[in-house]
């Protein structure tokens, strides 16, 4: 499984490996909504992005992680990040997370191309079973928007996490597996496409 950083162009994002040149452009995306205060979310907050971002590369030193900075392609702006983290290269699996995007752009064709270019790139080329996803128990939210991708509810993990805040986190575990990515993919193609017609 390639772990070496790469890019993924679609017709509304581009997914560019993260680097320290992203630290600003990152700092104003979180910035757009004060998404760090969302406790239930991993958005750093300004001061603490260069923390943030060197977690992150340090984690694609240890090839466990390949995150990613993702750019709006109408605007040119960097408007999020996300990542393949937990990388399992011996069982074929990965998980898609860390994501978050600015808020001018939730809800828009931004999230489901993404994950339409994770997916494709997971299951066409890099030889993946399954991709997980995780969120917390109280992030409603996200759970609504993964379970729209098409992946189906594991498991929650109980007292799963402790968080830097000493908060301990119920983790809800989601999964597609390789032989419903087919179905799934034109889910996501006519996500996309539906964005381009209203």
């Amino acid at each position: 499984m390639q772990c070496s950083p790469f890019t993924l162009q679609g017709q509304h994002v581009s997914l560019e490996p993260l680097t320290q040149q992203h630290l600003p452009a990152i700092q104003a995306a979180a910035a757009d909504g004060e998404l760090w205060k969302l406790f239930f979310t991993s958005v750093p907050h300004p001061d603490k992005a260069q923390d943030w971002l060197d977690m992150a590369l340090e984690l694609q030193q240890q090839t466990k992680a390949i995150p990613f900075a993702v750019r709006e392609k109408a605007s040119g702006q960097i408007v999020g990040s996300t990542r393949y983290c937990n990388i399992d290269h011996n069982n074929k699996r990965l998980e898609i997370g860390y994501t978050w995007y600015a808020r001018r752009v939730q809800r828009s064709a931004v999230n489901t191309e993404c994950k339409l270019l994770l997916l494709t790139q997971a299951f066409e080329h890099l030889d993946c079973i399954a991709v997980e996803f995780r969120t917390d128990w109280f992030n409603h939210r996200s759970q609504a928007a993964i379970e729209r991708l098409g992946a189906k509810r594991d498991a929650v993990l109980r007292n799963h996490m402790i968080l830097p805040d000493g908060r301990v986190r119920d983790t809800v575990v989601y999964s597609i597996i390789q032989n419903e990515w087919p179905g799934v993919k034109q889910n996501l193609q006519y996500m996309r496409d539906k964005y381009q017609t209203t």
